[in-house]
């Protein structure tokens, strides 16, 4: 209806050290919304967020995309922005523009990306399902599991599920984690910024939805010290090539390059990611690179079918669940596409 209020939710990545954080604000305009340019750009106090001093404090949100807000519903949405300085260029924080400038260099290649986001849900400062006082059983019951001494937040989960459909985000499943109250959804296979852009919108409404059930989630990469598996951020990538026939070799050569920039992946892969890549509990360990057929013990694991086929696309298990999409893409698309990834050419790092 022309002229019907919309409500707008401005989201953007803030400057929190050692890891990003998550904000929002409601703005109405009015409707209807057509396109980005219907959206106007919104200023917010970067002083208050890691991003400003208080003395200049105004920094601007641009937006770059947006989808239906499924809990508003209507004709509400859910805004993902690039945070700019006050002279319109991009923030120190803005991981985004950068990624843009590389989609667009090596799209030629057509690469695409799935994300496995696993998360921790937890209530009063403890894991959901664990005992007061003490541990649960030890893991290996839960992955997957069925049953109400098996999982644990499902309510939750299936909430998350049904709102990140609604909403038209590229959901390819969800399922339980090894450790009890731990989670996951996937995202994609979509382009870099597109995938990317739906990850974070992803947590978005996870945490959101955590609010109506007094619970949130968390992506440390190791939420309990001992025997227990961290969470992570896989990254499944391929280019047109590997997924064509021959394609294997295209992507064993990637590896060998993915190799070669290591330990410059892994300063972008999330922060206190040690403690998670330690060889033991289905990681490499975080001084180690190998990439393997089918062995999630590797850092690169290449699927079995893939290997099969001859073609097809290969999982980085290094990142961290805490990791900025925007900079493992970039990370990946650098190395494998072009001449190698270097955090420091982009002031990361």
């Amino acid at each position: 209806m022309k002229n019907e209020p919309v409500k707008v939710e401005y989201i953007w990545i803030d400057g929190s050290k050692p890891t990003s954080k998550l904000r929002s604000k409601t703005k109405i305009i009015k409707g209807p919304v057509k396109n980005l340019q219907d959206l106007p750009v919104w200023s917010f106090d970067g002083s208050s967020t890691g991003q400003a001093e208080g003395f200049f404090s105004d920094c601007m949100l641009k937006p770059v995309y947006y989808i239906p807000d499924p809990i508003a519903k209507g004709n509400h949405l859910l805004l993902m922005c690039e945070v700019l300085n006050s002279d319109g260029t991009p923030h120190v924080t803005n991981t985004r523009h950068v990624l843009g400038h590389l989609a667009e260099k090596y799209k030629h290649h057509e690469p695409i990306f799935g994300i496995e986001q696993e998360y921790t849900l937890y209530k009063d400062e403890w894991p959901f399902g664990w005992p007061e006082k003490g541990f649960p059983h030890p893991q290996g019951r839960y992955y997957c599991g069925v049953g109400s001494n098996e999982v644990y937040g499902r309510p939750l989960v299936e909430h998350h599920l049904h709102a990140c459909l609604e909403a038209g985000l590229s959901v390819s499943g969800i399922n339980a984690e090894v450790m009890p109250g731990q989670w996951e959804f996937q995202i994609g296979a979509l382009p870099p910024l597109e995938v990317s852009d739906q990850l974070w919108l992803g947590r978005w409404l996870l945490y959101r939805i955590g609010e109506e059930h007094e619970a949130y989630a968390k992506l440390d990469p190791k939420p309990m010290s001992g025997d227990w598996n961290g969470a992570g951020g896989h990254a499944n990538f391929s280019t047109r090539a590997m997924r064509e026939a021959g394609g294997l070799a295209v992507i064993k050569a990637a590896c060998e390059r993915m190799g070669q920039f290591h330990h410059n992946h892994i300063r972008v892969y999330g922060a206190h990611n040690e403690k998670r890549l330690t060889g033991k509990h289905e990681t490499c360990g975080i001084h180690e690179f190998r990439y393997g057929v089918s062995d999630r013990g590797a850092s690169i694991r290449i699927p079995m079918e893939t290997n099969n086929k001859g073609y097809g696309y290969f999982e980085d298990r290094r990142p961290a669940a805490n990791a900025d999409p925007y900079q493992v893409c970039a990370a990946i698309l650098d190395t494998a596409c072009g001449d190698g990834f270097d955090p420091a050419k982009y002031g990361w790092g």
